[in-house]
């Protein structure tokens, strides 16, 4: 396969430059000295978004503690087990809100389905592709980092076809934290409008215990499994699949109490927020602001559809931008199952769109990217 000289030659530059930078005073702790001021801070920040009533505090505040640890030189990071337990759960989350009508919803506006996956996806190819020719980043590296799907898919594919994959992540991961933002600014201003709020889901809330075993066993198994598969976001959607199916048939119940999911949403938060360090924005830093211009540009994109979807269908607002949001499916699944939104409706969306993107969107990155790279040797 054919490799962009020029990726390598710079990102070798990155690395030499990243060595030169300040490690960060985080850096000169112990890790678990680290891990204590990172669990306490945000345990505090995420207290105090629930207190304002903000959507999906346990994930946020996590989040951007993480991203405070991680540009300060924080050394620790969450293992791939106890990640791909926390994804099992949310995806436990989200099959217990599966009901038969979510079969004949799509069945039945399987068009819209399609044609907003189709319209986020060439949205955001073209927005990569603009990006390259107009040098913003170097090479194919815009053409990866903006195709929407899952960042770590995405970034082994960047690198194996010589992409910068560290540019690559900074966008990935940069719209992941965009898109949860916006999701739950938006989530707070329309159960301000709409509902007032409400309060939280009690920490010590009755829990049936045969419903809660079945949970932790449906967690742990798909967890395991969708490891072992390698498909991406498999831990996230096996249970997911496995838990709708016995949901729906009646074979199984899940129990979900607050003090399970609220250390996942951190975990979540966590593995986002510390895939940030100085090195990548240091490299990004003149960049950043057509990259930010960019994610701004798909997300205003993405609430025009839900503009579309509201006024068509009489889709709730809320329930419309939450379905058409780009990227970031656990995080949009988080926040969709904290505010009063059509859940079903939401995650078929959002999973028809992952899949679409696994299936096409590496041969669309990869299409967009020649056409880059031939304009950029011509």
């Amino acid at each position: 396969m054919r490799r962009d000289a020029g990726a390598k030659t710079r990102t070798r530059r990155v690395s030499e430059t990243s060595k030169n930078q300040p490690a960060g005073f985080l850096s000169r702790r112990s890790k678990r000295t680290q891990w204590a001021a990172l669990v306490i801070l945000s345990a505090v920040l995420a207290a105090l978004l629930e207190w304002a009533a903000i959507p999906a505090g346990f994930l946020l505040g996590p989040m951007a503690v993480a991203i405070t640890a991680g540009t300060n030189g924080a050394t620790i990071g969450v293992k791939r087990p106890v990640y791909n337990v926390a994804q099992a759960v949310v995806g436990c989350l989200i099959a217990r809100s599966v009901t038969p009508t979510i079969l004949a919803t799509f069945a039945s506006e399987w068009p819209i389905f399609l044609g907003v996956v189709v319209a986020v996806i060439t949205a955001s190819s073209l927005l990569g592709w603009l990006m390259s020719r107009w040098n913003v980043l170097p090479g194919s590296t815009a053409v990866w980092g903006s195709s929407p799907g899952g960042a770590t898919a995405m970034m082994l594919m960047a690198e194996a076809f010589g992409a910068d994959a560290r540019l690559v992540a900074f966008m990935q991961y940069l719209r992941v934290v965009m898109v949860a933002l916006a999701a739950s600014l938006i989530s707070r201003i329309w159960i301000d409008a709409s509902a007032g709020g409400g309060a939280g889901a009690p920490w010590l809330e009755a829990v049936a215990p045969g419903a809660l075993a079945q949970t932790i066993a449906l967690a742990a198994f798909g967890s395991w499994l969708g490891h072992l598969s390698r498909i991406p976001a498999g831990p996230l959607i096996l249970p997911l699949i496995v838990g709708a199916v016995l949901h729906v048939s009646g074979i199984a119940t899940f129990a979900l109490p607050l003090w399970l999911l609220a250390p996942c949403y951190a975990v979540l938060g966590w593995r986002i927020g510390l895939s940030f360090d100085r090195a990548i924005l240091h490299h990004a830093r003149h960049a950043f602001p057509r990259i930010l211009a960019s994610i701004l540009v798909l997300l205003v994109f993405c609430g025009g559809l839900a503009v579309l979807l509201n006024r068509a269908l009489g889709i709730d607002p809320l329930t419309a931008y939450l379905a058409t949001s780009p990227g970031g499916m656990d995080s949009v699944a988080i926040i969709a199952a904290s505010s009063n939104v059509d859940l079903p409706f939401v995650m078929t969306l959002q999973a028809v769109r992952f899949f679409m993107v696994l299936i096409c969107g590496p041969t669309i990155a990869r299409y967009a990217a020649r056409r880059a790279m031939a304009n950029e040797a011509s």
